[in-house]
């Protein structure tokens, strides 16, 4: 059961098979919208406003890493980056373009809940304490 205060998460990938089993698993917990492009991810992405963006580096119409920096661009959405791609520096330029994680493929479900959840996990609120001087 989901409701207004459950987090949004968008799944972008092209792989009709991962898409779908990524969308229906993660919404037993979550708000989950997919998109197969980057096209229809990112009007997706205007309309659905999601918290995170789970995003794979190759699709149709453009890379994962472009649309992340356009993500980036636009808000300050979590992203996780999926990837067959396993070269250190394919990491690193994902990450300083301002993915917050990034899992290689194949991956399991269980990772991919967790990895979520350590991401989501950095929306702690921020309190300031008053501290009152005597």
């Amino acid at each position: 059961m989901t409701t207004d205060t459950t987090p949004k998460i968008l799944v972008v990938d092209d792989d009709p098979a991962i898409r779908n089993l990524v969308h229906r698993f993660l919404n037993q917990k979550y708000q989950v919208d997919s998109a197969a492009d980057g096209a229809s991810a990112l009007e997706l992405f205007e309309q659905f406003k999601p918290l995170l963006v789970i995003l794979d580096w190759n699709l149709p119409d453009t890379t994962g890493y472009h649309l992340c920096q356009e993500m980036q661009r636009r808000t300050n959405v979590f992203v996780i980056m999926l990837s067959s791609r396993t070269d250190e520096a394919d990491k690193l330029k994902v990450l300083s373009a301002g993915a917050d994680d990034y899992i290689c493929k194949p991956f399991g479900l269980a990772e991919l809940a967790m990895r979520i959840e350590v991401v989501l996990r950095r929306m702690r609120p921020v309190t300031s304490s008053r501290i009152v001087f005597d």
